[in-house]
């Protein structure tokens, strides 16, 4: 392939995948706002009509919002690409520091920062203007500018000893660098799980006990039940931050522990609680957690083996608008294209993610439903979908492409119990 049918392709895929999820985004549009004034039927008796059409408004809202996010980074994307950003960044660096590894992570680290910069302003209209309209934002602006700062930090402190590596590797190992680099990172994925719950996330959250005696017995009962062992049960102060409410478990082997937003426990009912957990634990026990790992570990092992080929193919560099260095390493520069242009070229492969997700969510309802009674699992949900302002009526092509969950009906029908 020469650089300018490279150069065609790559436009011709961007335009269609925008043009996509352009008419995807409409659809959902016209679909919620066409059954906002009236509840579905089987949630007539257990969702008031004012929660469905907030629900119904918080989800154009956000939909709008994540269209004008679309267009502005596709046109961040183009800059970057085709109209010469990254070439003019790399030329820039080139003159500073040379040709070397220092020229190469300072390359990386400028994309991430402006990038990061360019993003900034979309993350806090968002979270100030888009969540608190909806009164979901609890967030300061100074907590919410720590969080960047200590983001930055953490990303820092882990990833730059990454960048270093993996860059080191492709530039002195020969043609199998991806191999190496591809057990380097699935290493650097396992250390993040077990450091997470104990070391990252408290950076952010606070974590405390659960004191809940009572509750505490009922899940220490399913977990005996279902044969789970955690390092303990942990209520997070989610409610600084955001309305939402969520419970999950994170870690990795011994290091597992049980987490709980505390405006979940604030809303929910004991019985609840233990059926939404059984469904979290539902994840563990059937194997998706290790299937999850497993697919995406295969997957960055066949994207790197394609990037460990195009790295070598001048028309890759030439047809994003940039020129190869002829004297020095491309590392870099093949890192962040193939980074920027990657999500173009998948876009279509979305419903596959959306399918298999959905197949584990059906799996951990069944399980749930098995160790806790279906009825408790079925009106946590609908409050869950209440206080979360889910859509109970999203389009379902949208729905293929973008959610990682079925319909809140879908769901709730397979669990044989009516909402």
């Amino acid at each position: 392939m020469d650089s300018l049918s490279f150069s065609v392709l790559f436009a011709t895929v961007f335009l269609a995948t925008l043009a996509l999820r352009f008419w995807l985004a409409q659809r959902h549009i016209r679909h919620v706002r066409a059954h906002r004034d009236a509840v579905p039927a089987e949630f007539a008796a257990t969702i008031p009509l004012a929660a469905h059409q907030k629900a119904a408004d918080y989800t154009v809202a956000r939909t709008r919002f994540g269209l004008t996010h679309m267009f502005y980074s596709g046109v961040i994307l183009i800059g970057f690409t085709l109209l010469g950003g990254l070439q003019a960044l790399s030329q820039a660096l080139q003159g500073v520091a040379g040709h070397g590894m220092l020229y190469q992570m300072l390359l990386v680290v400028a994309f991430a920062c402006i990038s990061g910069l360019l993003d900034l302003p979309f993350d806090y209209v968002r979270q100030f203007r888009l969540e608190e309209r909806f009164g979901f934002n609890k967030m300061t602006p100074g907590l919410f500018f720590a969080d960047q700062v200590k983001g930055v930090l953490v990303g820092a402190l882990l990833g730059l000893p990454l960048l270093w590596v993996v860059l080191t590797l492709m530039s002195q190992t020969g043609p199998l660098w991806w191999l190496y680099a591809w057990l380097v990172w699935s290493g650097f994925q396992l250390l993040v799980m077990v450091l997470y719950p104990t070391v990252i996330a408290p950076l952010f959250n606070k974590f405390t006990p659960l004191a809940d005696d009572a509750l505490k017995t009922r899940i220490e009962g399913l977990m005996a039940r279902v044969g789970f062992a955690s390092k303990g049960l942990f209520v997070m102060d989610g409610s600084k931050r955001s309305a939402h409410g969520n419970a999950y478990f994170s870690g990795f082997g011994s290091n597992k522990r049980i987490v709980f937003f505390d405006t979940l426990l604030a809303r929910l009912a004991p019985q609840e609680i233990e059926a939404v957990l059984a469904h979290e634990l539902g994840h563990f026990k059937l194997r998706h957690i290790v299937k999850r790992i497993a697919l995406m570990f295969a997957l960055s092992l066949g994207l790197l083996a394609l990037l460990g080929w195009l790295k070598g193919q001048a028309w890759f560099y030439v047809g994003l608008g940039v020129e190869p260095i002829l004297n020095g390493s491309n590392d870099a520069l093949a890192l962040i294209l193939f980074m920027l242009v990657l999500p173009v070229f998948t876009f279509v492969l979305s419903p596959l993610s959306s399918l298999s997700s959905r197949k584990h969510e059906f799996e951990a309802d069944a399980f749930a439903a098995t160790h806790t009674k279906a009825a408790d699992l079925v009106s946590a949900l609908v409050k869950m979908y209440e206080d979360n302002a889910s859509t109970l009526t999203p389009d379902p092509l949208h729905s293929a492409f973008y959610d990682s969950h079925p319909p809140a009906s879908v769901r709730i029908r397979q669990l044989g119990v009516a909402a």
